[in-house]
C-alpha cells in the first residue's frame, strides 16, 4: 500500500479510537453544562457543510465539502450550487472548505474562500486561497481570483487546515496544514506546509510579513510550526486566535505572532498513532507554548467570540468552539489570554460541529458535519437575556 494511502488510513482509524495519550494534563479541568442548551434548526439538507458566512436580508453563505457553495434563505430554503466555482479536489478532509464575506459586502459583493486545489497531475493537491464577487441574482461567483496557492502540492487528503481570517487592516490570514505525511516540512521556512500566512487583499505576500528578506523563506509566511488548525478568528484583543489538531492529544489553543515557532512536531502535548511520544516533550527553547490544550483530543473546528449580550451578560467575551469528536460545544471563560473555565454544551445533540459564528444579529450559528448537514441557531440557556429568534433583522 502506498505510504500516503497508510498514513490516511491510520489517521482515520485513530481519529475514531479513544486512545489514552501521552503528555501533561489540560491547564483547567472542564465543566459540563448545567443548562444544555437549545438549538434551532434554519436549514438542513447540507452535504458536509464547512463554513458559513453571512449575507444581507437574513441570507447565509455555506460551503459544502463536496465542492458547493449554496445560499441559504432566512427560512431555510437551500438555492442552487453556485456557478463559477475553480475546479475542487474533493475526498478525504479536503474539497472546499471556509469562506467569509468583505467587510464592504453591501458594496464590493466580494466573498474570500479556500479550498482544495488540484495539481497539474490530478494527484496532488495544496490549499488555495480566492476571492470572487456574488452575482447580485445570489446565482454565479464571478471575477474569480486566486491570491495564494500552498507550495508544494502533495498527495494528500489529510490536513489542509483552510480558515480565513480578515484582519482589520484588510490584509487575510490562512491557517494551513502540513498534510500529515510533512509535518517535519512545519519547521522549515522554505515551503507554506504547517504555516500561517499573511496575504494582501488582492494577492501576494502583505507588507511587513516577519520572513520577507530572510534567504531561503517564502515571504508570504507569518508564524510556523503549526499542525492542522481549523479554526481561527480575530480576537477582542486586537489578536489572530487560531486553534489546532493535534495527534492523540494536544489540541492546542494560539495566538500566532508575526515571526514565532509553535513547535509542531518538536513539542506537542499530543503521541504517535499507535502509541510513543513526538519530539522533545511539551516544551522547547525559542518555540511558544499554548495558551490552551485538549487531552485526549477534542478535534477542534471553528471558533468564534461572542461580543453581543444575546445570551446574557455572563456568556459575553466567551470564546466557543465546536467539536467534532468530542461532538458538543465549548464555552471557554477567558481572564485575559487565560482559559478558566471550560463548558461542554449541547452534548445532548450528538453532532460533529464543524463551524461555529457569530452572525450581524449577534447570535450564534453552528454547522453540523454529516450527509444530512444542518446549520443551527444557538438558543440562550436558562436564566440567559431571552429574544425573539423566529425572525432575523434584514442587515
Amino acid at each position: 500500500m502506498p505510504q500516503n494511502l497508510v498514513a490516511q488510513a491510520l489517521a482515520a482509524l485513530f481519529s475514531i479510537a479513544n486512545v489514552p495519550v501521552w503528555g501533561a494534563d489540560p491547564p483547567v479541568q472542564p465543566v459540563p453544562a448545567v443548562q444544555e442548551g437549545q438549538v434551532q434548526q434554519v436549514a438542513r439538507g447540507l452535504e458536509h457543510p464547512w463554513a458559513v458566512a453571512f449575507l444581507p436580508q437574513g441570507r447565509f453563505l455555506v460551503t459544502e465539502r463536496a465542492g458547493r457553495m449554496r445560499v441559504v434563505e432566512p427560512d431555510g430554503r437551500l438555492g442552487p450550487p453556485l456557478a463559477g466555482l475553480p475546479k475542487v479536489a474533493a475526498g478525504g478532509q479536503g474539497g472546499l472548505l471556509d469562506v467569509v464575506t468583505d467587510r464592504d459586502f453591501a458594496r464590493s459583493r466580494r466573498v474570500f474562500f479556500c479550498y482544495a486545489e488540484p495539481g497539474a497531475d490530478a494527484r496532488t493537491n495544496s490549499t488555495a486561497l480566492a476571492s470572487a464577487v456574488l452575482s447580485a441574482d445570489h446565482a454565479t461567483l464571478q471575477q474569480v481570483q486566486v491570491l495564494f496557492s500552498q507550495q508544494p502540492k502533495v498527495a494528500s487528503q489529510l490536513h489542509l487546515g483552510c480558515r480565513i481570517v480578515r484582519a482589520p487592516d484588510g490584509h487575510l490570514f490562512l491557517a494551513l496544514g502540513e498534510r500529515f505525511s510533512r509535518k517535519e516540512d512545519a519547521q522549515r521556512l522554505d515551503n507554506h506546509l504547517g504555516k500561517v500566512v499573511r496575504i494582501a487583499s488582492t494577492g501576494g505576500p502583505a507588507a511587513g510579513n516577519p520572513v520577507v528578506g530572510r534567504a531561503g523563506a517564502l515571504p508570504e509566511i507569518w508564524s510556523w510550526g503549526h499542525r492542522n488548525p481549523q479554526g481561527a478568528t480575530w480576537g477582542p484583543d486586537g489578536r489572530l486566535w487560531v486553534h489546532e489538531h493535534g495527534p492523540q492529544g494536544g489540541d492546542e489553543i494560539n495566538r500566532p505572532e508575526p515571526g514565532r515557532n509553535y513547535g509542531w512536531p518538536v513539542v506537542t502535548y499530543g503521541e504517535n498513532y499507535g502509541g510513543g511520544k513526538i519530539g522533545k516533550g511539551t516544551h522547547q527553547a525559542g518555540m511558544e507554548p499554548p495558551l490552551h490544550w485538549w487531552v485526549p483530543s477534542i478535534a477542534p473546528s471553528g471558533m468564534a467570540f461572542l461580543t453581543s449580550d444575546r445570551y446574557g451578560s455572563a456568556w459575553r467575551g466567551s470564546l466557543f468552539v465546536g467539536a467534532l469528536k468530542a461532538q458538543r460545544l465549548h464555552r471557554l471563560q477567558l481572564e485575559g489570554a487565560r482559559v478558566v473555565r471550560d463548558e461542554y454544551l449541547l452534548t445532548a445533540l450528538g453532532a460533529r460541529i464543524r463551524d461555529v459564528r457569530q452572525g450581524p444579529d449577534g447570535w450564534l450559528y453552528l454547522l453540523t458535519d454529516s450527509a444530512d448537514g444542518q446549520l443551527l441557531r444557538l438558543l440562550p440557556p436558562a436564566g440567559g437575556q431571552s429574544a425573539d429568534t423566529t425572525a432575523l433583522p434584514a442587515d
